[in-house]
């Protein structure tokens, strides 16, 4: 499903397990009874414009735009910079609106608040490659960029690996870290995601060949 939907637009997600991603919000409304009484209830409306999607069973909603400012939601998988040691942990720059915070074993996002981080998988709660990120080079990319990296049936990833030995985390907050044995091939794989990148050009796999080419590569 990949429906358009607009601020303030409702969604008629309903599901025993109802699990709201980015762009959704559940709001309490009151309504009348039979007999004039006041009886709770609540609707899904959406915060933000872009395509409405849900997952297979429909337990899962979420509104996907493309956008360069990373708003946080809980459990995602995020690329953060070191910014400041504040007390027992740091203060770390994900690319939102406000830093986060990485001491914490929850990630609770809200408009009003700063995100907590935690570095481990938050389904198993082992590390699973989460950690910090030595060397290589930072790439800042859109949003929709990280969701197609982390796509596992996009042409990218795969194409620059059977070229040369690499490293590569994505985030969903617009940044992706890459690694490679030399400057010339972590600098081509920056351009390559540049390049593929919708608000970069949108680069298709021919033209991405066609570029390594020219480097040698």
């Amino acid at each position: 499903m990949s429906d358009i939907i607009l601020p303030g637009q409702t969604v008629p997600a309903q599901h025993v397990n109802l699990k709201l991603g980015p762009g959704l919000l559940q709001t309490a409304t009151a309504r009348s009874s039979a007999g004039g009484d006041a009886l709770p209830s609540t609707s899904i409306m959406a915060t933000r414009a872009g395509s409405l999607h849900h997952s297979a069973n429909r337990s899962k909603w979420w509104v996907e735009n493309n956008s360069r400012r990373y708003v946080p939601a809980a459990q995602e998988s995020v690329i953060g910079t070191i910014v400041q040691k504040a007390g027992d942990g740091f203060r770390v720059d994900i690319g939102s609106a406000h830093s986060a915070s990485l001491d914490g074993l929850a990630f609770e996002a809200h408009k009003d608040m700063e995100p907590e981080l935690e570095c481990f998988d938050a389904q198993t709660h082992k590390a699973e490659g989460f950690g910090e990120l030595k060397g290589g080079f930072l790439v800042r990319c859109s949003l929709a960029m990280c969701r197609q990296l982390l796509d596992t049936t996009h042409f990218l990833l795969p194409l620059l690996g059977a070229r040369f030995p690499l490293e590569a985390a994505v985030g969903v907050n617009g940044r992706v870290w890459v690694s490679a044995k030399d400057v010339r091939e972590t600098i081509a794989i920056a351009r390559c995601i540049e390049a593929v990148d919708p608000d970069g050009g949108g680069m298709d796999e021919a033209g991405v060949v066609d570029f390594l080419r020219t480097l040698g590569l």
